[in-house]
Formats: C-alpha cells, sequence, structure tokens
C-alpha cells in the first residue's frame, strides 16, 4: 500500500490556518519539552510524550469538525487536544494533578485527556479500549440521523467518531472488535493508526506479519489509507477525505499514520535499551515541525522573524501555564469519588 505524501495545501486551509497549524504544533513541543524537565526536576510524577507525532495530529484535528466530532484520543495526543481547544494550562493543571483539572479532577494520570464541552472523550489505561467506544458513538450517530433526530447535514452535531492509538493497540482483541463493528455497520468513524515503530519496546514486526497496519482494513470491509505522518500536509488531506466519506455517509476508513517517537515511551522508559542513537537521530532529520516550517519559509508564509516571534510566545505561555498549576490548590480527598458515584436524596 502506497504511503501518501508530499502534498500541497488543501483549497480548504487559508494562509491563516497554516500559521495556526504551524502555531499549534510548537507551542505543543514547547510545553513537551517543559514536561520533561518539570520530571527530571521532580516536580512530576509522570510523563508521557507526543513528540514526533505533532503533524499527524495537528493534520486530523484541523481535518474534522473540531470541538463537535468526538474524538477518542491516546496518551500521546497532546498536540492534538491543543488544536481542539485544550489550553497549555489545561495539560500543566494534570501534570501537576491540581483541583480544577478538566479531564478528570486531578484523578486520572496525565495525559489522560478528556473534556466533555469539547466532545473530547475521556481514556482509559487499558489500550484499544477507546476503539469499540467511538465505534458505538458512530453507531450512535448514524442510528440518530436515520431516525431524523438529527439533520445530518448540520455541523452544529457530531458526524463522525475519532479514536487514535498506537500501532501496538491493534494486537488488542478490542481494535479488531471495534474495527468489525464500524465495517459491518457502515459506520463514520476513522481509526488512526499513529504507528511509531515500537510499542514500547517491542519493534512493529515483531507485532504484525503484514507490512502496514491499514492492509487489515479490506478484513473489515472498510477502506485502509497509509500516509506519512510527519508530513501535516498529507495527513490533513488523508483525514479530510476520511471526514468527508464519513460525513457523506460513504463508512469508515482506517488512517495509518507512519511517524516516529523522538524520545523514550515515557519518563519511565529507557529507549537505548531497544533502539539505536544512529535510528533516533535520523528520524529527528524528519522532525515533522522543521518540515513544516521549511515549507512554510520556501512559500514566504513565515521567515526567521516571525519563527521567534512564535518561540518567545510560545515560552511565555508554557512560563505563565507552569506558574498557573504551580500556585493552584492542591485536588482535595473530599472530592475523590464526586462524579463516579450517584448522590443519594433523602
Amino acid at each position: 500500500m502506497a504511503i501518501q505524501t508530499h502534498a500541497r495545501p488543501s483549497d480548504y486551509l487559508s494562509q491563516d490556518a497554516l500559521l495556526e497549524m504551524f502555531w499549534t504544533m510548537l507551542l505543543s513541543r514547547r510545553l513537551d519539552e517543559r514536561a520533561w524537565v518539570l520530571h527530571r526536576q521532580g516536580k512530576i510524577a509522570f510523563h508521557i510524550s507526543g513528540m514526533g507525532h505533532e503533524g499527524i495530529q495537528v493534520g486530523t484535528a484541523f481535518a474534522i469538525n473540531r470541538g463537535v466530532d468526538f474524538v477518542h484520543p491516546y496518551y500521546r495526543d497532546l498536540a492534538l487536544v491543543m488544536a481542539i481547544g485544550i489550553t497549555a494550562t489545561d495539560f500543566m493543571m494534570s501534570l501537576y494533578g491540581k483541583a480544577g483539572e478538566k479531564s478528570s479532577k486531578a484523578r486520572q494520570m496525565p495525559s489522560h485527556f478528556g473534556y466533555k464541552p469539547l466532545n473530547i472523550v475521556s481514556g482509559s489505561s487499558p489500550v484499544a479500549t477507546q476503539v469499540p467506544q467511538a465505534a458505538g458513538l458512530a453507531f450512535g450517530i448514524k442510528y440518530k440521523q436515520q431516525m431524523g433526530l438529527v439533520d445530518p447535514l448540520d455541523p452544529k452535531h457530531p458526524r463522525l467518531a475519532l479514536a487514535c492509538l498506537g500501532e501496538g493497540s491493534t494486537s488488542q482483541g478490542e481494535w479488531h472488535e471495534g474495527m468489525n463493528w464500524a465495517g459491518v455497520h457502515k459506520l463514520p468513524f476513522i481509526c488512526l493508526v499513529e504507528n511509531n515503530l515500537y510499542a514500547i519496546s517491542v519493534p512493529v514486526d515483531e507485532q504484525m506479519a503484514v507490512s502496514n497496519v491499514a492492509d487489515r482494513a479490506a478484513a473489515y470491509g472498510l477502506k485502509g489509507v497509509v500516509v506519512d505522518g510527519n508530513d501535516i500536509l498529507a495527513s490533513y488531506n488523508v483525514l479530510k477525505e476520511a471526514a468527508e466519506r464519513a460525513y457523506n455517509g460513504d463508512g469508515p476508513t482506517l488512517v495509518e499514520a507512519k511517524t516516529y517517537r523522538l524520545v523514550p515511551h515515557s519518563s519511565d522508559d529507557d529507549d537505548r535499551s531497544y533502539r539505536t542513537r544512529e535510528e533516533v537521530e535520523e528520524w529527528k532529520r524528519k522532525d515533522p515541525i522543521l518540515r513544516f516550517q521549511q515549507y512554510l519559509t520556501e512559500e514566504t508564509i513565515l521567515n526567521p522573524v516571525k519563527v521567534a516571534e512564535y518561540e518567545e510566545r510560545a515560552r511565555a505561555e508554557v512560563d505563565q501555564a507552569q506558574a498557573a498549576a504551580e500556585a493552584a490548590p492542591d485536588a482535595e480527598t473530599d472530592d475523590l469519588m464526586s462524579d463516579v458515584y450517584a448522590e443519594v436524596v433523602s
């Protein structure tokens, strides 16, 4: 299956949109880098990174109806949720486990994103469980449309469900069940597999006997596409097509984005035990942010002065987010069970 890459901007993307995409990628990266520093300083307990995945994530967010369509992110999807509307301060609050943290009132691990007003559905630590959940939401969308409860053309209502995961999660039974359900019922569903070559330390060729995750799409009767996940424009175009298929009632799409995580699996991992420094350095030269910056510069949309302004702005925003989180009160233990069990009304 051919990898789609080297795309030109879609007609849907204005110059302002392209700059917003770059800004979101850059802010996510600088926030991610700060989280690693905070962990090494002993200020936070854990961090799991999305560095290297920003191209596919931001491209995906801009291709759907952000804040309206249902999104089931996975723990590496920082840039995705920021493109949808999660702020740097929101993320810092989760890292520090502070009161008012939006995803779970500081009860979830960091990067277990969830925020109902933006239709970001809370994830669980067991991988792949979000896939049948998202397929179920897609079934609900289709059912409401068929029953005339919502207008399928109304952009104020969710018209698709997106589930994101790593390639290692496709070895889980839940993934296959969700994909089969989506194919059988021809659901408005997108499954985005961010293939970064390693399920923690297990390389992809020890996980599956096919060349691409997307090769499996035919087994479920749905469309499969492989894209260069480090090419944000190619990623946007592929996801835009998948979204239009969902909106038009043409069924689900399995998108596999070939990418790479530039850092260890998490703050508790030592990736030197399973991959070489030469491999990591080779992939750093394919950094999606640098590639997009080069493209925008060549098109005279971006220049060194503008990049420096963005860098200064990102630094200030990350500093402010950290300061806000450190100043916020800790979560109250009395709040531990709120929104978990129904309150007894006498």
